[in-house]
């Protein structure tokens, strides 16, 4: 790359709002409609869980009234007025519960046994719920990450440029995991929530309206409370997603370019440099605890105190005679079942909150519209270029500001019309079959040419032309597999040998990995490794020197067997030995095919077809090898120095 383009904010945030939260939770229903009937099915058996949980509280009360001697279930034995108002009331309660006798063995054994089988059928739709709705959180994270992986593949480097590989990174991990945690346990828990308060204050009101409403004063308290934190945990989780996103962006950096470091001897500057974000994290976490640990004791308070209210005004209406022993034990386990919904409201509040900002991060990228896509292509899928490429009028500069209206990725100009031309006005034609070379000095243009051709960065339409069609009429996936391109900066995958040569293959073929070994001249390295081919070589290939590099990537694209090959300064790290050597093995695969030889030696490119000049991002000389040293210009004088230079070595 030539020229580099201005970077978005350091927390790689778009320069548009967030989503809010309704917005990025709203991103999840595509993903809950393919799990419509797991969902339904874990959500009836959460319903069947609260129903049964309900019963049990319901149960105890019976057991008490029939230890008490109480002539029906929550009928108190005597009283006037108000009571008899009451127990008429509970008439209809009582009339609803069977196998009921006062002082009873039989009704004490039948409701026991409710009791245990309660439990256990409690336990397995327990369970059950779980399994479905967990299960479901899982397969749902999967399929986010599948297509966060699909979204990073499709988006050009523009969008790599404005974000940092690290801050991806936590996107789609740690973000990933809270959206997870809204799946599965916030829906769950939800569900329980609602299902278990919504029949819990039935039963309590058909007991005793008056005491329901008491017990349940301070709800309005807590419906604020929870709004209340619910916000401000919303808005320090963003803060901390952010923080966490911008320390893994640097850790990710020291440790990609950890040898630079040493070599440097930077490491406690480094380590300095990391202390300061990594204390903003810390204090962002601490403010979020602190803020947590109000709201949890806050909730706890006001459940206890709606136990003081029980025990005040269940008291007086058990003396006046207005319900009985086991409808105030069955109102106390009733309010000790809402106890859990009451702080689980305050934790799954804390999850949907944390859900919801890291919903909105995810969707930057899941969102994100790649410039460079098929929706100019007009050529079938399977068509496959002879080779022939033209440039018309090209200029293209990088792109250098987002987009005002959006802040999206992929948003700036890339296509030609920025301040800074990286190449101007380039008219060149290179036949099928051909051999370009493209030399120049350092910055002239000659890796952007080369990545416009293989449609890494967008030009204008109509700029550049493959097989006279514009390269934009072509669908991505079929130029690119006619495309064997080996980049200026060599990346190999933390893989073996044989694979980094076969990455570009369907299937894995020994022949065809060793027959391009050997032309790019790396079979005999290879062979002298422990593993031949098996070898591994280490993240971004460590185990081997630049040149083993070089040749690896170069094999790689033969075996590929493109119509087009581009290969930017790809025997830079070679000595002119090996060059030779490559050279002579390249002749072969060369012949019959378009090939684009960007170098900064006349010796790699003296035998080009035709060899063109950069300077400045426009050409400025033109021709074959004999040709240009007639002329006397730049390139006659770039090779008097080289060859002065291999006599001076030579001597």
């Amino acid at each position: 790359m030539s020229q580099a383009t201005t970077r978005a904010n350091p927390s790689g945030a778009n320069t548009g709002q967030e989503p809010p939260p309704s917005k990025g939770l709203r991103g999840l229903l595509p993903y809950l409609r393919r799990y419509t009937w797991s969902i339904v099915f874990g959500l009836f058996m959460v319903v069947l869980m609260g129903i049964i949980g309900n019963v049990l509280p319901l149960a105890i009360g019976i057991l008490t009234d029939t230890l008490s001697g109480s002539p029906a279930p929550f009928e108190h034995a005597g009283g006037t007025g108000a009571a008899v108002a009451a127990m008429h009331r509970l008439s209809a309660l009582s009339r609803a519960i069977p196998y009921y006798e006062p002082n009873s063995r039989r009704t004490l054994g039948i409701y026991c046994l409710v009791l245990v089988l309660c439990v256990a059928i409690k336990g397995l739709l327990s369970f059950g719920a779980r399994w479905k709705l967990i299960g479901v959180s899982r397969d749902i994270e999967y399929d986010i990450r599948s297509d966060l992986l699909v979204r990073l593949l499709a988006l050009e480097p523009e969008f790599y440029v404005r974000n940092r590989t690290g801050e991806l990174m936590s996107r789609a991990t740690n973000d990933l995991n809270s959206v997870r945690m809204v799946l599965g346990p916030g829906i769950m828990y939800s569900a329980t929530t609602l299902v278990t308060m919504i029949m819990a204050i039935l039963v309590m009101v058909t007991i005793s309206p008056s005491l329901t409403l008491w017990v349940l004063l301070p709800a309005p308290i807590v419906a604020v409370a929870v709004w209340y934190f619910g916000k401000t945990i919303h808005e320090l989780y963003e803060k901390i997603q952010a923080a966490l996103a911008t320390l893994t962006a640097r850790v990710q950096e020291n440790l990609a370019g950890v040898r630079i470091v040493r070599a440097y001897a930077q490491e406690e500057a480094e380590i300095q440099a990391f202390d300061e974000p990594n204390r903003e994290y810390v204090s962002r976490n601490i403010r979020l605890i602190r803020t947590w640990s109000m709201f949890m004791p806050s909730l706890t308070a006001l459940s206890g105190t709606s136990f003081l209210v029980l025990l005040w005004q269940g008291g007086h209406q058990l003396l006046r005679g207005q319900i009985s022993l086991g409808a105030l034990i069955a109102f106390n386990g009733y309010l000790a079942v809402l106890v859990w919904p009451m702080i689980a409201l305050g934790w799954v509040t804390n999850i949907f909150q944390r859900g919801a900002a890291s919903m909105g991060r995810l969707d930057f990228i899941l969102t994100a519209k790649p410039n460079i896509d098929d929706r100019s292509a007009t050529l079938p899928k399977d068509s496959t270029p002879v080779g022939e490429i033209e440039f018309r009028d090209l200029t293209f500069a990088y792109p250098t500001s987002l987009s005002p209206a959006n802040g999206s990725p992929g948003a700036g100009k890339s296509n030609g019309s920025g301040p800074h031309a990286v190449l101007s006005d380039i008219n060149l034609k290179i036949p099928a079959g051909s051999t370009l070379a493209v030399v120049g000095p350092t910055g002239c243009g000659k890796t952007t040419l080369a990545a416009l051709v293989a449609r890494l960065w967008e030009a204008r339409e109509g700029t550049v032309l493959i097989d006279g069609h514009p390269i934009q009429h072509w669908p991505l996936e079929a130029l690119r597999r006619s495309i064997g391109y080996v980049p200026q900066d060599t990346y190999l995958f933390s893989e073996t040998v044989g694979g980094n040569i076969a990455f570009g293959l369907p299937n894995y073929h020994p022949e065809r990995v060793r027959e391009g070994a050997e032309i790019a001249s790396l079979h005999c390295d290879i062979k002298d490794f422990a593993s031949g081919y098996e070898t591994a070589v280490g993240e971004r290939g460590i185990t081997l020197s630049g040149g083993q590099k070089q040749r690896a990537a170069i094999a790689r694209a033969i075996v590929r067997d493109p119509r087009i090959l581009i290969l930017d300064d790809a025997l830079s790290s070679v000595d002119t030995q090996t060059e030779e050597k490559i050279l002579s093995g390249l002749r072969g695969v060369m012949g019959g095919r378009t090939t684009i030889l960007i170098s900064h030696r006349t010796s790699t490119v003296k035998n080009a077809d035709q060899i063109v000049v950069l300077r400045e991002g426009r050409i400025i000389e033109r021709g074959t090898h004999d040709q240009l040293l007639e002329r006397g210009g730049y390139y006659a004088d770039l090779y008097q120095k080289q060859l002065l230079e291999e006599e001076l070595e030579n001597a």
